[in-house]
């Protein structure tokens, strides 16, 4: 029988760099061929070979009530009949921007983009406007989308700067870019010490989804506020990933439970607002909002900021995701699927740990839960393929690469994660 997701695969290589639109998804981590996607539906998607596949990506995350889900599709339909794009303002992206700052209070303004690279890029912009500061901190293992002064590796030290991680971007490009270690309050104190006048601002995911699946510790977060506060510098959260994913109120929401009046001076959205539609946003106190352009000097634009469309499919998943209990069903369902995997792995002496926070999760071959990128790299490569391998033959799609965070949706059943963590049984007691 004739693959067909090969077939695709060896045509997109003639045309698209690499056969894919985004590295992750061409399996160069784990080996073998991508699934091209033909159709989805709730907690599954079909390849071109017709094989189905238990979806624990949602589209990298936005995908929070499954795919296809009735209301966000009847409003999509309604909205495209109304049109496409108008370069124009529209009453709903008042309401989905007034949605949002119900939903985070720190906020009392947002723009609307239409990625999350251009939310990030945006923010450290206007935090380097705000402030009149250029230089600034970011964390090794946190991913802020690929503007040029965002793709750094740490560097030799603490006093020096990042380099680039990525050919095409000169190193005076990046070197205002602070590279830290996550969790590392010495090193982070040090840094405020050595350059606190001179920063912009601190951006951090409060979550890390690109290490897989770590989580800001609670006196880490405490003293990157204190610090940022104590030296003028904005704290800069980076909730593209997290963002009313990890609770309706985000991973801000989170950390106020623990940090009394706690909250960042900008956050950045995307991913679940735009509920699969390229949409994102970035917001914060009116003060730092309005240095941007058409009322400060901070120049920001977007042909299709705001697009009807998108505004309109992220409009009904925040309306879904908000009703009672949607949150409570939703981490129950995440979190069984974590117990599920974890009591596997020790049945079968496999190594392994996890933790999960609403409707995100992640997993490690690791004995303990890492709190850093360098901890994270030791985990077991050649093993996870194993398990990649062992989980796509058995029709459950996970992450392809070891340090990508995985999605649970409200579509997901009792079933769905039943099913998941026998596949995983199965593939740990061949590892």
């Amino acid at each position: 029988m004739t693959d067909l997701n090969q077939t695709l695969f060896d045509r997109a290589r003639q045309v698209i760099p690499g056969g894919v639109n985004s590295p992750v998804r061409a399996f160069r981590a784990v080996g073998g061929t991508p699934r091209f996607v033909k159709r989805s539906q709730g907690a599954y998607f079909w390849d071109a070979n017709d094989k189905r596949y238990i979806d624990y990506i949602g589209s990298w995350g936005p995908m929070i009530l499954g795919h296809g889900h009735p209301a966000v599709v009847e409003a999509v339909q309604k909205a495209v009949l109304e049109g496409f794009s108008y370069g124009a303002p529209t009453e709903r992206e008042i309401e989905l921007v007034e949605a949002l700052l119900k939903l985070m209070p720190s906020m009392d303004m947002v723009r609307l983009v239409s990625s999350g690279t251009e939310a990030g890029m945006s923010a450290l912009r206007l935090a380097r406007g705000a402030t009149g500061r250029s230089k600034f901190i970011k964390f090794e293992g946190c991913y802020h989308g690929h503007a040029d002064a965002l793709l750094v590796k740490a560097g030799s030290g603490l006093a020096t700067f990042g380099n680039p991680t990525s050919a095409g971007v000169p190193p005076e490009v990046v070197q205002h870019t602070l590279v830290l270690e996550y969790n590392n309050i010495a090193q982070l104190e040090e840094a405020f010490a050595l350059h606190g006048k001179e920063l912009a601002c601190l951006m951090i995911e409060p979550i890390a989804g690109n290490m897989n699946f770590v989580r800001a510790s609670v006196p880490f977060m405490k003293r990157c506020r204190e610090l940022c506060t104590q030296h003028g510098a904005l704290l800069v959260f980076d909730e593209v990933m997290t963002g009313c994913r990890v609770a309706l109120g985000s991973a801000q929401s989170v950390y106020a439970q623990s940090i009394p009046g706690f909250e960042p001076d900008v956050t950045v959205l995307g991913k679940v607002i735009g509920g699969g539609m390229p949409l994102a946003a970035f917001g914060g106190k009116r003060a730092v909002m309005e240095q941007l352009a058409p009322l400060g000097p901070v120049y920001q634009a977007g042909t299709l900021s705001g697009n009807p469309v998108a505004t309109a499919c992220g409009l009904a998943t925040l309306k879904e995701i908000s009703k009672p209990g949607f949150f409570d069903a939703l981490s129950a369902r995440t979190q069984s699927l974590v117990d599920g995997l974890t009591g596997a792995a020790a049945k079968a002496g496999v190594p392994f740990s996890a933790d999960c926070q609403g409707g995100m999760f992640g997993f490690f071959l690791l004995p303990e839960l890492p709190q850093n990128y360098a901890k994270v790299m030791t985990s077991d490569s050649p093993k996870f393929n194993q398990l990649f391998h062992g989980l796509l033959d058995k029709g459950v799609y996970i992450a392809p690469a070891l340090y990508e965070a995985g999605f649970v949706s409200g579509a997901h059943t009792a079933d769905d994660i039943s099913a998941t963590v026998q596949a995983a049984a199965e593939v740990f007691a061949s590892l």
